[in-house]
């Protein structure tokens, strides 16, 4: 057999599309051979050795047998590491593939970069190795893979409780915010007929990739050319489901930041980069290399395709989520009277203001010609346009006098002064008291008011999350979260009346996650609760992706010797689980040899042989008898997917 990959692998090297920087691209071999390729088929036949082993002679007639063929190349034998056009490391390529020092134009490429990776998370209990789906190599089987999937066990969620969904139940599914529990990359995907091209804000906080460390309930031990492929494939998803002037924001650390910009900029455009934003996210580590602790992480900010001249960010922030009555407009921004410039100046504008409840004395900016005069005072007070400390409280800042104002008072005829802009300081300002305490400890004792414990490690806190959804969306916007964890962006989302979308694939999504969202229906004080006078409301549903192949894996993971190993192999034949490639009877003929090997191995080798497409039930199929779906899923399902 090895003279045969050697000749095989000679040969091949002799046509210059299936090459790449010296090596052969097993991707492309593949494709080319399921197409039938006239050019590769003649270079097969040019060799008597080749010929006989893939073609089938008929009457003189050779026959491609590409069905063998593929098994062959899919051995790991041949070309076990090439699966792109790229080596095993990472860097950076201009457009022919070939790696550079710089460049103008560049992008990031890694092995396997071409490959689709579930990226099934782990359970809490027990890491799951990721593995690559590199047998999912033809179009159409890739297609079938992403194929919008079953939705099962709905509930209703509000405030008389919980409620399962029949066929019956008077649901406008085009109204409700959604738990999805499932693989995200697949959810994502199932929810393009309904949700292409509405989604207004993504928040996402995926897997760091720390190294060494797996602070979050996901695998977080990916090799760096692994997360990028997990990274990229949900990016992509995520971009097609976005408005044109929607925006994503992408919270990551500094392990992969540079490396995401790159890998972002492909995916949406350098000309659709916004910012990225820092966020102070601790008060130092002891235990850092070099002593040296890194207390922040980032937010990368992207548009779909905004042009740089539309406002996708809000100035002001609707009055009605406040209890404090200081506020006379229904959107307003507050000035502080001292230290503000101008690029005009006004005589009447340089005078002392008086604070009329205590008598104390704030110099106005001689400069401020646009926000207020002498003559503009008695009114400005009259109208609480003025306000001084003890008269508001807007997050606690604490400044000597400020003026209340709406953003377009200061658009006046004539004048080419704008102050529409916002600061990314939105963001810092989220940071409890002004980052006087760290994001992350806030975020945990908001976990732990709610769950009495730490029921979820390294939560951000909801006054961030408020601070993002306030500035970059309006009422009735659709918010995204595809790595939902304990929540947090969804219980922000329904408080300022947003619709939302959830997706976590972790067993935590039932005792964390929604009961969460349960407590936030009833009324819960906790987070941003009290400051924007919440006090319950409103429903969500939850539903999850029908498992099929994925629960034989969850098994396997979790078998504790051969013998539960050999349950499920009986079960794997039954079920019709099994990829085509592999004939069962062979294998029960050499189940001695099965045996031998270690439990990591035969673990290894059950997974590898499942068909990977049948993770988890497609649409398509729900009428087929083999899965099982209830009548009551497929009117569900028809309702979901309804119209589309």
């Amino acid at each position: 057999m090895q003279n045969l990959l050697n000749e095989l692998t000679e040969l091949l090297l002799k046509d210059e599309r299936l090459v790449a920087d010296g090596k052969l691209l097993k991707n492309k071999v593949v494709e080319l051979a399921l197409g039938m390729d006239s050019g590769l088929i003649k270079l097969l036949l040019g060799t008597e050795n080749i010929k006989t082993h893939f073609f089938t002679n008929v009457d003189g007639v050779f026959v491609f047998d590409k069905i063998k063929f593929q098994r062959f190349i899919s051995n790991k034998d041949f070309l076990p590491d090439s699966y792109t056009a790229y080596k095993n490391k990472t860097g950076l390529v201009n457009e022919n593939g070939n790696y550079l020092s710089e460049s103008k134009e560049i992008v990031l490429a890694w092995p396997y970069k071409d490959c689709i990776l579930e990226g099934g998370q782990t359970k809490d209990d027990q890491k799951r190795n990721e593995i690559f789906w590199n047998e999912t190599l033809a179009p159409d089987e890739i297609d079938r893979l992403l194929a919008p999937k079953v939705f099962t066990n709905f509930k209703q969620y509000d405030k008389k409780g919980e409620h399962t969904l029949t066929e019956k139940s008077e649901v406008d599914f085009s109204q409700q915010n959604f738990i999805i529990r499932g693989n995200n990359l697949l959810a994502l995907h199932s929810l393009y007929k309904r949700y292409a091209g509405k989604i207004k804000l993504i928040y996402i906080d995926p897997p760091y990739n720390r190294d060494g460390e797996n602070g979050f309930g996901y695998n977080d031990r990916f090799n760096h050319s692994t997360w990028y492929t997990f990274i990229k494939n949900r990016l992509d998803a995520a971009k097609f489901l976005m408005r044109v002037d929607g925006l994503i924001f992408i919270h990551i650390g500094d392990q992969e930041l540079h490396y995401l910009k790159v890998l972002a900029d492909s995916i949406f455009g350098r000309e659709n980069f916004v910012a990225t934003v820092p966020r102070k996210a601790r008060s130092g580590k002891t235990d850092v290399p070099y002593k040296l602790s890194q207390d922040f992480d980032w937010i990368l900010i992207y548009t779909k395709g905004a042009s740089k001249k539309e406002e996708l960010f809000q100035r002001s922030v609707s009055r009605k989520y406040y209890k404090t009555d200081d506020f006379p407009g229904d959107e307003w921004r507050l000035s502080d009277l001292t230290k503000q410039t101008s690029i005009k100046e006004r005589p009447k504008s340089n005078f002392t203001l008086i604070n009329p409840r205590n008598g104390e004395k704030f110099p106005v900016n001689p400069n401020r010609a646009w926000a207020i005069t002498v003559d503009t005072v008695p009114d400005y007070l009259k109208r609480k346009k003025i306000v001084f400390p003890g008269d508001y409280d807007f997050q606690n800042i604490e400044v000597p006098a400020m003026r209340v104002f709406k953003s377009e008072e200061i658009e006046k005829k004539g004048e080419d002064f704008d102050k529409t802009y916002v600061s990314s300081d939105f963001l810092n300002k989220a940071m409890d008291d002004l980052l006087k305490n760290t994001a992350n400890k806030k975020g945990t004792e908001e976990i732990i008011e709610l769950f009495g414990n730490k029921a979820f490690p390294y939560p951000k806190n909801e006054l961030l999350i408020q601070r993002i959804i306030e500035y970059a969306s309006k009422e009735d916007d659709i918010i995204l979260d595809f790595f939902l964890g304990s929540g947090t962006t969804a219980a922000v989302a329904h408080k300022l009346n947003r619709r939302y979308i959830g997706i976590e694939q972790m067993d935590y999504i039932v005792p964390v996650t929604v009961e969460r969202m349960k407590k936030v229906i009833n009324g819960e004080q906790g987070g941003i609760s009290t400051s924007i006078n919440w006090d319950g409301g409103g429903s969500f549903i939850y539903c999850e992706l029908m498992e099929w192949n994925e629960t034989l894996i969850t098994r396997i993971q979790k078998a504790k010797d051969t013998k539960d190993l050999m349950k499920i192999w009986a079960d794997m034949q039954t079920r019709a689980s099994i990829s085509y490639r592999i004939l069962p009877s062979k294998i029960n003929e050499s189940v001695s040899d099965f045996k031998e090997l270690s439990l990591t191995d035969q673990k290894h080798f059950l997974i590898e042989i499942l068909d990977k497409n049948q993770l988890y039930v497609n649409y398509s199929e729900i009428d087929d008898a083999d899965y099982k779906v209830s009548d009551n899923d497929k009117k569900l399902n028809q309702m979901f997917y309804g119209g589309f």
